[in-house]
């Protein structure tokens, strides 16, 4: 599996795919280095993952994706701490994800040594649990 940056060829796959971010910040999250594609040996996209940052100075994790047939691989795994170690090159000591407490990927966190900070409830949404980790 490759971790690579999203360059403009990755738009369509990008937009097609992740229907949580809005088309027009797709070429900016793209510009910025925001975006991972994860991919398979002969190229095919796997997955993605995309951060941004938290009152704009701590990286935030908003969405990591694998496809079904390749999860449970350490896929995922191996993109958060490929994040971690970028983000700790650039300086930052923490990092913070999110979850709906109605998910699963609350214990993949924790696994990688996520904490519970707090949560967020919005109208009509499960509780969104905010977790943190020093790096």
């Amino acid at each position: 599996m490759n971790i690579v940056w999203a360059t403009d060829k990755d738009y369509e796959v990008i937009c097609e795919r992740d229907r949580h971010l809005p088309h027009s910040l797709v070429r900016q999250k793209i510009d910025n280095r925001e975006i991972y594609m994860l991919r398979d040996a002969d190229g095919t996209t796997i997955g993605w993952m995309r951060y941004g940052y938290f009152w704009d100075n701590t990286p935030f994790m908003n969405m990591i994706w694998i496809d079904e047939p390749h999860r449970g691989q350490g896929i995922g795994k191996q993109v958060v701490l490929h994040w971690e170690g970028e983000m700790r090159r650039r300086g930052f000591r923490l990092v913070m994800t999110s979850t709906q407490s109605n998910e699963e990927a609350q214990h993949f966190y924790r696994k990688l040594g996520y904490k519970d900070a707090g949560c967020l409830l919005l109208p009509n949404e499960p509780l969104e649990m905010i977790m943190i980790k020093s790096i």
